[in-house]
């Protein structure tokens, strides 16, 4: 019986011990898409205890504590710190089977060095502890960083944002390159006037170009683009439940425009129209600039009324969406195919039943370029788990080149998610090595697997992106 959480977890046989040991192990880590507060980074913030850095936004841990049967003051509300923390530990024996059980342990072993088991009798010991040590030095924001290894950071931040933290992480040189990712979601929101309406001031006071003109919009993100540039921005970044890509003129998307600017009824099709030529324009920038657009795709949100309305978006009432996909997709990349201004482009599926369509849709535009130019991107959200990497990184071995694959990023909100890299590859290490020793790849090969994890797992990326 193999012990839990030893230094061969997830690793089943020796040439995936091997591999993980002795290549990607010890990779830094390029965390190219995630959640973490440019403030707190900027301030290197230093969190007041456990609950603090472990439960504070996390809706994965909310998710599970509310099915527990956990009430909603002790995830959300104004239970105090250490009670939080209390129901969170009566909630993780149950989590067993849910990756959060993995998760958990491996963010207490890796950066605290804490082996225990959580639950309600070691619960006090564990929060003493991480307290203690979240106090000092080594266990700030920055100190955190340092240890897990990181490289490179890609926040994601508004069109709209001063980028003034990012500016002095910057100046401040301390290690770690943390860079803005542009997500222009709410520029796209013409059906929520509530919404667009008063974003467009802000667009125009963040970019200092009056928005009077659907023009005028497109030239007003463009500023705000080139601001990102300027500070090392090379990723754009969309949450949509599909693409975008209906058929439009210019003078229909001007009238619309219009329309929304005047505070009148769009009518569905006018608000597809907008949103597929907002997708195009948008693109382009990204094309003109070597940039890298990211598409995450299928999420069904705020599905709980009465949530949203305590609560708001993003606290753990989202589900997998099965939304039309291919055609959609197929059109728009071929629009900007079509006119040699695709961007470099990573595709992320929440719905795993499309882990086949997404992972041939790739192969049709890649075109000789830059390996990979079309990337199958890994398993996100609810898929962020084994099985759900397995399923994702097999599709793309069967469809595509898992070697060209950029790998991993946490998608997080929390400083203590940098073990997920770790937990990918593993899973990466132990598909190849169950593969050598069943003999459906040659044991021959073990200088190139080691080159292609190490590959997967931080130098594609590196040269990928082009930070």
């Amino acid at each position: 019986m193999m012990s839990f959480l030893d230094d061969n977890f997830l690793l089943q046989t020796e040439t995936a011990q091997q591999l993980y040991h002795a290549h990607a192990k010890h990779m830094p880590i390029i965390d190219y898409h995630c959640h973490l507060s440019p403030k707190d980074i900027a301030e290197d913030r230093r969190f007041k205890n456990l609950t603090e850095i472990w439960l504070e936004g996390d809706h994965y841990k909310w998710r599970a504590m509310r099915t527990n049967g956990i009430p909603e003051k002790y995830c959300t509300g104004d239970a105090d710190d250490y009670a939080k923390f209390e129901k969170w530990a009566q909630t993780v024996p149950y989590t067993v089977r849910n990756p959060l059980y993995h998760w958990t342990h491996m963010e207490l072993k890796k950066p605290f060095g804490i082996e225990k088991i959580l639950k309600p009798e070691t619960a006090r010991e564990i929060y003493d502890d991480c307290t203690a040590m979240l106090q000092t030095n080594a266990f700030s924001v920055r100190g955190i960083l340092q240890k897990m290894n990181v490289e490179i950071i890609c926040t994601t931040d508004d069109p709209i944002d001063s980028l003034e933290y990012h500016q002095k992480i910057k100046a401040d040189n301390f290690g770690v390159q943390v860079l803005p990712t542009f997500r222009a979601d709410k520029a796209m929101a013409i059906e929520l006037p509530e919404v667009f309406l008063p974003y467009l001031q802000k667009l125009e006071e963040a970019s200092g170009v009056s928005i009077g003109t659907f023009q005028q919009l497109l030239d007003a993100l463009k500023q705000r683009h080139d601001f990102f540039h300027e500070l090392g921005g090379r990723l754009s970044d969309h949450g949509l439940e599909t693409i975008y890509a209906e058929e439009y003129t210019e003078a229909e998307v001007k009238a619309i425009f219009e329309k929304a600017l005047n505070k009148q009824q769009l009518s569905q099709e006018e608000v597809l129209k907008f949103k597929s030529a907002m997708l195009v324009e948008l693109a382009l920038l990204d094309h003109a600039k070597g940039w890298t657009q990211q598409f995450h795709l299928g999420a069904l949100r705020n599905n709980n009324t009465r949530m949203m309305r305590e609560l708001g978006p993003d606290t753990g009432f989202d589900s997998i969406g099965d939304f039309d996909v291919a055609r959609p997709l197929s059109r728009f990349m071929d629009k900007l195919d079509n006119s040699d201004q695709l961007a470099k482009t990573i595709l992320y599926n929440l719905n795993p039943s499309q882990n086949e369509l997404y992972a041939t849709m790739i192969g049709n535009f890649n075109d000789g370029s830059t390996p990979g130019k079309i990337q199958f991107g890994s398993a996100w959200w609810f898929l962020d788990q084994k099985d759900g990497m397995e399923k994702q990184m097999n599709a793309l071995s069967n469809m595509g080149l898992l070697s060209r694959f950029v790998g991993m990023l946490t998608d997080s909100r929390s400083f203590l998610s940098y073990p997920r890299h770790e937990y990918f590859r593993r899973i990466l290490c132990n598909l190849i090595g169950n593969d050598v020793e069943s003999g459906e790849l040659p044991a021959s090969e073990m200088e190139w697997y080691g080159q292609m994890v190490e590959n997967i797992c931080y130098n594609n990326a590196k040269n990928y992106f082009n930070f």
